[in-house]
């Protein structure tokens, strides 16, 4: 299913207060490898993952990692930004 999604801008909800942003270019069974990400620790901010989320749509990804490797048991979700509802 992760295919469909290669090569496109992503958001990677995790189990922990962490939500990552970037363009998906590599899965496999243990590992999705996303570049230009933004890993951003919600606890840094007042924001909501949410309202953070909605903010990358609307204002482009702010990459601050070339390369990031995010280990599939902490994910809890992954879409395409693009599929962000913004109201």
């Amino acid at each position: 299913m992760f295919e469909d999604l290669l090569g496109q801008a992503v958001v990677v909800d995790m189990s922990s207060p962490f939500v990552c942003l970037g363009t998906l270019t590599r899965v496999d069974d243990h590992v999705l490898e996303l570049r230009d990400a933004d890993v951003h620790d919600l606890r840094d901010t007042h924001s909501s993952r949410e309202f953070y989320v909605v903010g990358a749509k609307t204002t482009g990804i702010k990459r601050n990692r070339e390369r990031v490797f995010i280990m599939r048991r902490e994910v809890v979700a992954v879409a395409r930004l693009q599929d962000v509802v913004v109201e």
